[in-house]
């Protein structure tokens, strides 16, 4: 009796683990999320933020990191001045490139005075994370 009961949890726990393998999250959803909470970063001011979103940004120059960050700064005064500013940026597809081995996020960006624009994000998985290329 002890047997089968044993078996039988042994049985529950495996389907259990499988159940949880399920839910898994895709390699484009994950880089469909990890583009959204960039630009969502972007859109909040959290320059820094986006700038470590993309790939090969730990190893420039100081000058240059603040030089980016400037302009990120600028594109978002920009977007105010011509469209209101930036209401959301939300994910529309996405699309694997197998010849440049990028995954194409396509973003939404919604702005503050009803116009819409789509912009592509091109995204890489670099040591299990997803970053902007």
């Amino acid at each position: 009796m002890k047997r089968i009961a044993l078996m039988g949890l042994m049985g529950l726990m495996g389907l259990m683990g499988l159940m949880g393998c399920s839910k898994s999250v895709s390699s484009e959803q994950q880089a469909m999320e990890a583009a959204q909470e960039y630009y969502e970063a972007l859109q909040k001011g959290d320059y820094e933020f986006f700038l470590n979103g993309r790939i090969h940004m730990d190893s420039i120059p100081d000058s240059f990191r603040e030089q980016l960050l400037v302009s990120f700064k600028q594109f978002m005064r920009q977007q105010e001045e011509a469209h209101q500013g930036v209401v959301s940026f939300t994910p529309s597809r996405v699309q694997m490139d197998s010849t440049l081995q990028v995954m194409q996020v396509f973003l939404m960006v919604n702005y503050a005075d009803s116009t819409h624009e789509e912009i592509i994000v091109p995204m890489i998985e670099e040591n299990g994370q997803w970053k902007m290329k």
